[in-house]
This record gives C-alpha cells, structure tokens and sequence, in this order.
C-alpha cells in the first residue's frame, strides 16, 4: 500500500526490517508542539534581519560555543524536522548496539520517556541525536557541501545566471535544473530554450547550458525547489525560493521509501540518514545497512546452491548473480558407442538414454531386430528403428510406382522374410538425381530396381560461385549437388574501409572486410595506426609515457601517464634560452626549438652601407635602402643600376650595359654592348631625332640613320642644282652641304599651312593684335569637352549636373579657404559613372584617383590651390545647347537655269519645284 505525500514521513512510513522510535507520549509531543508554535509566532510578530543559520534555534556557526542545555535541543526539535542528517564525520560509521539503539532512523523525539541508562548511552552516541530546525540549517551552510554553496551565494545575492552573467536576487523568479542543480533566471532560461543553439540534435526538447541535459517542457512557472508551491515568497528567515516546508523529495534510482527531510532547499537531496535490516546474497545472514544503499551485502560462508549439473553444490563464498557452471569434467559415450569426449558436468543435461549421451554423426551400424540387416541411421538414442525390409513394411515395387498386389500372382502368399527379394514392375525408375538444375531434373533412367540409382549419363549446366559465368559438365564429374568452380573475373567493389578495392577473384563476399591495417599516422605524429583499415578517423594513441613533461625552464610539469603526442605545458616564465643579442626577453617559455624573432629595434646600414637605417627590428639581417647601387663595375665605364643589393654587383658574367662613348659622325652614344678594351664598331645609329620645318610647326620623329640618308639625298637634289648653275657661269658656295653640322639640322620642308600661319602672324603684328588677346572670344567658344564625354554625359545629363555641382563647390572651397587641397568622396558607383569623374576631373584641374573593390569601388578628387580652375561653359550647358530646337531652314525657291554657253556639253539641269505662295489662304 503506497502512503499518502503527507505520511510519507519516517514516522509513518515501516518498511520492513526499519526500527522505528517508540512514539508512545502523545501528551507530551503536543507540548512540545504548542511551545515550538507560540516561539514561531513571535519570531513573525518582531522579525530580525539575521540570515537563516541564525535564527533562534539554530545551530551555531562554526567557532562559536555550543548550547551546554539538552533540554533546549529536545525543546526545540518540532515534527516538522524529526528526521535530520548524520553529521558528515559519521555518515561512514556503523551505529553501534546499545538498549536505546534499536536500530531506529537516527531521530529521538522530544522529552521522551526513557531510563537514565539509555539517556546516558544516547548522549554519548553522535548518531543518535537530535537535529533541530536551525541545526538542519547548520548542515546546509557548510560550504564544502554543494547545496551549502548553493544557499551562501543565493542567501547574499552572490550567485551568478549563466545565460545572463547578472547576479540572482532573492526576489527574482528563478528555475532549477534538476540534473545539475544551476540556478537560473526564469525569463532567461525561457529565451535560451526557445533559440536555435539550445536544441538538441537529433532530440526533440532543449539542452540545459550547465550539463546539457535535455529537457521537453520549457519552464513558465516559478516554482520553489521542491516544488509544491508556485510564486513563492521571500522571507528572510527562510533560504531565497524556498517554500519554508520539508522537502519531501524522493531519492532518484535508489531502493529507499523515505524522502529527503530537510527544508526546501536547492540542489541535491544528502543520502537516507536511516539504516534497516538487509540480508546478504545467500540468503543466510542480515546485517544492518544504509537505506538506499546500492551495494550488496555478502557474507564469508558458502553459497552451497545447486549448480546447473543439480548434482554438485556452489563452493565459493557468498555472491551475487547466478553461480558458476559445474566444472567437474566427466567422461560421454555416444549413443552407438563407437566414439567418446570429455566434457564437463552438466552438458548435454537429459539427453542420455541411458547407453549413450550425444550424437557422433556416424553411421549407428548397430544390428537390427531382424538379425540380417544392420542400422543405416546417423548415430541415434537406442532403440533403432525395424528393420525397412520387413515384409509389412514394403508396400510397393523399389521404384515406388506400382503396389505389390498387382504384381503378385494369383494365389502368392508374397514376400515371408526381409530377406526375400522385392519384385521389380519393369518400368523406368525415375528417381531424381541429385544432378541437375531447377529448371530440369535428371531422373533414372534405368528399370525399376533395387539399391542406389547409377551415375547420370547427361551433361549439367553449373554456374560460377559469382553467379557471373556457366560452365557445361558431364554429371558423373559432379561430386555434390551444389558443385561449384571458380571465374578469373576479379571483384571491384570497395571494402568497408573505403580506400581499397576487394579485388578477389570470383567474390561471394557480402561484407568486403578489408584485411590490410590501417597504417596511417595518429595525432600524435609518432606512432601509426594498427587496427585493421576502417573509414574515418583513426582513434587517440594509446601510447602512454610514465615520465613527467615539463616546459624547457621546467617550471610547468604535467605528471604521468602523458598520453602520447602531449605537447609540453604552457609556461608564463620568460624564456631562459641563450639568445643571439643582448637586448631584453619579451617571449614566453616555449617547446620550439628556436625562439622567435627579436623585435627589438635597432640601427643598421643597409646592404650597400648607403645610409643607416633606423628603427630596424633586430633579426633583420639584409636591409635594402631602396636606392640605386651606383657601384663602379669591373670595366671601369658603367655604375650598378641595381637597387641596393646585397654582394658583388657582377657574378661570373661581363658588363652588358650600352656603351655610352659618343659616336664621330652624330654624336650620338654608341649603345653598343660593353667593350672596354675595343673600339666601337661601325653600326647604323639607331637613335630617335625629331625633325622640324623652318617656322616649327611640322614635327616629325625618325631614326638617326634614316634622318642623315634623307638629308644626304636632299644634299645631292640641291648639289645637283648647284652644279648646273656653274655651268652656266654662276659662283655657288656647296660648303653648307657637306659638313656635320648641317647633317645635325636636317629641317623639314615648309608647307602652304605653314606660309598662311606666317602670313597671319604678320597680318597680326601690322594691326598691334597680341596673341593673348581673344577679341571675339573663339578661343572660350571652343569646347574642351571630348566626343565622348559628351556621349556618356547625353545618359545620365542629373548625375553629370551633380558631379559638376560637386567639383565647382569644391574648387571654390579650395581658392576661398586656408587649405591649399582639398578632396571630396564620391560614393560607389559603376564603371561609367566613375570615368565620367574622372573626365570632368581633367577639364576642372583636379586629382582623382579611384579606391577600393567592386561593388564598392569610388573615385576621390582632389582640387589644388592654383591648378583647379571652373570652365566658362559646363558640360551641362553645352550640351542643353546643342539639344535646343533650331528654327526650320527657309525653303529654296528654283528657278530653271541654262547655261549661257550654247556650245558646252556639261549642262545644269535642275528639277523644277512649285513656287510657294506664303500668302494664298484658301477658304
């Protein structure tokens, strides 16, 4: 019968084999009742800030005096507690036997009448004694206990919320895990269970944040610990959540009818404080243990149960489960007595028949009743079968297809002994055979006869073990019915390892183990893997050294056993290894074999000791200045136009660079390859000259050979005309023709565009007309604005009106303003708006410069004191110019003409058009 939540107390509840305390003075409990009831009502009428260990009552706190009275602990203990803790140090102790001790749940009630020798003998028990409320309370604050913790850090709001790191008030709604015993706020574990990180894989329900326990409800109550009463309230005589009242908690997985009688409190119940009567595993004796506890009880005699042979007895002390096996080793003989083994005692238990005891699988061979045949059965139980010749037996022909009746003849008594021969019906056997497929089935092909059917005359078709290729045999080669050969096809499906193929010929494995092993390397970089190969990771090393690892200053030491692969343990000492420099230790100790870089900085020349650098960390070794070498090279003419390198400027190869000894003819350098110590050789001068007319208008780029062969063929031209002159009897100088220097001022030949510039400029300085002035401002009309900008612009006229808004606030900004720059960020943008910025940046003067990544690629521009100028026009408005509607052109009026020269051929013909009459309305 279950007891009620309310008598579910010690003093109700008699589980057999507990000895409860006599409750007898009914009379003198209700005193103690009435005297603990008015004491709790005034402690609510003048209440006290002091916390819950140090109510009045209460045991006091470590280092202070202990009542000297034992009338005010028996005073003060009520029913609400009457089952209190042992104390810690004699929670391992046994109880031992006195008068008063009787085997009871630790609790003595107040003001019990018993003798002077057993009060005597209970004062001196520390088991046996009574725990009054406050003293419970005393239990619960030691704080080597995890419910004392727990009670300290929520009793002074010390206690932190996991999910939120905010401190757990007395009077915040709170949840408790009922696996890990955490506390948290109610609103908080609410929002953790409902976000996606506390979901369980492959559960339904929450995991809880300390132990991940999971969960299927989420809380929406506030409840106090034990659970009975929602909302409580706070009082400060009582721990914070707490309902006040007994816990009366079930212990969980554990064999006890008791519940936890301590006040409502947080984290787990302390183990039953009761002992009862248990009785070891034989059954023989009972001994007094913990309530609950899990262990067995075993005691030093013999088990003595029968064992599985029920003939022998157990021989070993007293155990739990079921006993060993017999193991006396007897000696069988099968049932035909022809072969024997040695087995133990109670194998093969009821399976004797009283001659025999198992089965050989051999013929029996045992004569039969009939005294003529023997026993063709398997080796069998006696007796064996009659014998299958026996004339009452044998009902038909060997063959089985006619009865003997019909082939008896009339008046035949029929076969009297086994020994008589059956008669044959003469008709064809038609046995099967053990030949054959499914498909067709051999028979017999002999007459009907007695004994084992012949060899089969016909041909089977047998497959492969496979199944992949047949093959065709005569049957008498069979040897089984299940006759096999094997294919040279080779199996290539992969193993279970997944690396390698099976590659067996003629595979009839399902599995496809892989018998190979594993060898590959473990995580610790030292030992390979040696379980058969295997998909997935290969485990841990189970290598393991029984020395201490210690850091390289051995200040750290991590102890044995070191699993394998281990690195050494992290150490805050500086290190303490010889360095290369003097300059101060910054790094920690470490297991590297070489120690990082210094980074102390220093001074250093740099590699071609151009100039000492500053602020060069220490382990920099080969500094470049950046600079040219500018080193003298072996051939004397020619410098290093390497960058500051370092070592020897040439290595095993000769100077390449261009010889720069002028050349005689046009002084140009020779720019052949490097020869010291020979002479330039004689090559066409490949340099570039520019040519230009006489007034500088034409200019023209050509090679130095090219430019002194033109002006060499002009020469001749003019000589030429030169030499028919003095035939004629005129003097002509030709010195100007001949010499270098002409050859260097090779000109090109003005053309008529040039004579109209030449004619202008004098037209200009006969009027006094400067070239600066622009008197009909043909200059200022001019568009700087290219074809394609304009072309881009007609797309987006809002976006180029903006941009052009931008850049003349921003070249106003820099004229008016201190600064001499300054820049202004367009947003990104895409690739056509972007070169239309930079266009328009030409034409207004500015820097732009384009920044960042697609898609957030911009252009900065940049406008400069001086150099940003806003034009006259913008883009915009000339291009609103171009769009404006022009009037219509007037309309020709043609008239026929001819030409007046009768005689030409070329004749203007000229279609006739209407004449116009501007004014001609017609109604």
């Amino acid at each position: 019968m279950t007891p009620k939540p309310e008598d579910a107390g010690p003093e109700n509840a008699k589980p057999p084999g507990i000895i409860h305390p006599d409750s007898s003075d009914a009379s003198v409990r209700k005193g103690v009742l009435d005297g603990s009831g008015a004491r709790r009502n005034e402690q609510r009428r003048y209440p006290q800030k002091r916390p819950p260990w140090e109510v009045e009552g209460a045991r006091p706190r470590p280092g202070r005096n202990p009542p000297k009275q034992d009338s005010q602990r028996h005073t003060n203990a009520g029913p609400r507690n009457s089952m209190a803790p042992i104390p810690k140090d004699n929670v391992n102790e046994r109880p031992p036997k006195s008068a008063c001790d009787s085997g009871n749940l630790a609790v003595v009630k107040s003001s019990r009448r018993v003798g002077p020798e057993k009060c005597t003998v209970r004062r001196q028990d520390p088991q046996v004694a009574s725990f009054p409320r406050g003293k419970q309370n005393h239990v619960l604050k030691n704080m080597e206990t995890h419910t004392g913790s727990l009670i300290e850090q929520l009793t002074t709001e010390k206690y932190e919320c996991m999910v939120c790191c905010e401190l757990v008030r007395v009077a915040a709604p709170v949840w408790s895990c009922q696996s890990c015993y955490h506390v948290f706020h109610l609103n908080c574990i609410k929002k953790w269970a409902r976000s996606p990180a506390s979901q369980a894989d492959g559960q339904s329900g929450w995991r809880c944040p300390a132990c991940q326990n999971v969960s299927a409800h989420v809380p929406n109550t506030y409840t106090c610990f034990c659970g009975k009463v929602k909302n409580p309230e706070w009082s400060r005589n009582e721990i914070p959540h707490s309902c006040g009242e007994v816990c009366r908690k079930k212990q969980p997985g554990q064999d006890c009818p008791h519940s936890c009688n301590l006040l409502c409190h947080p984290g787990p119940c302390p183990p039953c404080p009761a002992f009862m009567t248990k009785t070891c595993e034989c059954g023989r004796t009972r001994h007094t243990v913990r309530c609950g506890q899990a262990v067995s009880v075993h005691c030093s005699n013999p088990c003595e149960n029968v064992l599985n042979c029920g003939q022998h007895q157990c021989a070993e002390l007293c155990h739990g489960g079921p006993c060993q096996p017999c193991r006396i080793i007897l000696k069988q003989v099968c049932y035909c007595g022809s072969s024997s083994r040695d087995v133990l005692c109670g194998t093969d238990v009821g399976k004797s028949d009283g001659f025999g005891d198992f089965g050989c699988l051999k013929i029996c061979g045992k004569d039969l009743k009939c005294g003529s045949h023997a026993c063709s059965q398997v080796c069998h139980p006696q007796p064996c079968a009659p014998c299958p010749r026996l004339p009452h037996l044998v009902r038909c022909c060997p063959c089985g297809q006619t009865p003997l009746s019909q082939l008896l003849e009339p008046g035949s008594s029929g076969r009297k002994t086994c020994m008589d021969p059956v008669p044959s019906c003469g008709k064809v056997c038609g046995k099967p055979l053990p030949c054959g497929s499914l498909d067709f089935i051999h028979t017999c092909e002999k007459l009907c006869h007695e004994g084992d059917c012949g060899p089969c005359s016909r041909t089977s078709v047998i497959s492969c073990r496979c199944s992949f290729r047949t093959k065709e045999l005569p049957c008498t080669s069979l040897k089984s019915e299940d006759a096999t050969f094997m294919c040279d096809k080779r199996c290539n499906k992969k193993r279970l390892c997944g690396r390698h193929k099976c590659n067996e010929i003629c595979c009839v494995d399902k599995e496809h183990k892989c018998p190979l092993i594993c060898g590959r390397k473990l995580r610790c970089g030292l030992h390979r893997c040696e379980e058969p190969c295997h998909r997935g990771n290969c485990q841990t090393c189970w290598q393991a050294s029984f020395d201490e690892l210690t850091c390289h200053c051995g200040a750290s030491v991590i102890y044995p056993p070191v699993p394998c692969g281990t690195r050494p343990p992290e150490c805050t000492q500086t290190c303490a290894r010889i360095h290369e420099c003097d300059h101060p230790v910054y790094h920690s100790c470490h297991s590297e074999e070489k120690c990082p870089p210094c980074t102390f900085l220093t001074q250093k020349w740099c590699m071609g000791r151009h100039e000492l650098r500053s602020n060069i960390p220490c382990h920099l070794v080969d500094i470049s200045c950046g600079l040219p070498c500018s080193a003298t090279l072996p051939c004397g003419m020619h410098k290093c136009q390497r960058l500051c390198h370092k070592g020897e400027c040439l290595v095993d190869e000769a100077c390449k660079q261009p010889c720069s000894t002028p050349r005689a003819d046009c002084g140009h350098p020779c720019m052949a390859p490097c020869h010291p110590s020979l002479p330039c050789p004689v090559t066409a001068c490949k340099a570039e000259v520019e040519l230009q007319c006489e007034c500088g208008r034409r200019k023209e780029t050509m090679i130095c050979c090219e430019a002194s062969s033109t002006y060499q063929r002009i020469a001749a031209i003019s000589m030429a005309s030169k030499i028919t002159d003095m035939q004629l009897g005129d003097s002509v100088e030709i010195g100007k023709l001949i010499t270098k220097k002409e050859i260097h001022q090779a000109r090109l030949e003005c053309d008529e565009e040039c004579s109209a510039l030449e004619r202008k400029k004098r037209l200009a300085e006969a009027f006094h007309i400067s070239e600066d002035s622009d008197p009909f401002n043909v200059r200022s009309s001019g568009s700087k604005f290219s074809d394609s900008l304009k072309e881009d612009a007609r797309k987006d006229l809002k976006f180029v009106s903006d941009v052009e808004k931008e850049m003349e606030a921003l070249v106003e900004a820099v004229n008016k303003g201190k600064n001499s720059k300054k820049s202004h960020s367009f947003p990104p943008m895409n690739r056509d708006h972007r070169r239309i910025i930079h266009d328009l940046a030409q034409v207004y003067g500015l820097e732009s410069v384009s920044y960042d990544s697609e898609p957030k690629r911009n252009v900065v521009v940049t406008a400069v004191r001086g150099k940003s100028i806003c034009p006259a026009t913008t883009l915009t408005g000339v291009l609103e110019r171009e769009v404006q509607a022009r009037p219509p052109p007037p309309i020709p009026h043609h008239r026929q003409q001819t030409d007046k020269n009768p005689g030409s051929s070329n004749l203007q013909k000229i279609a006739k058009e209407p004449v116009i009459d501007y004014f001609d309305v017609q109604d």
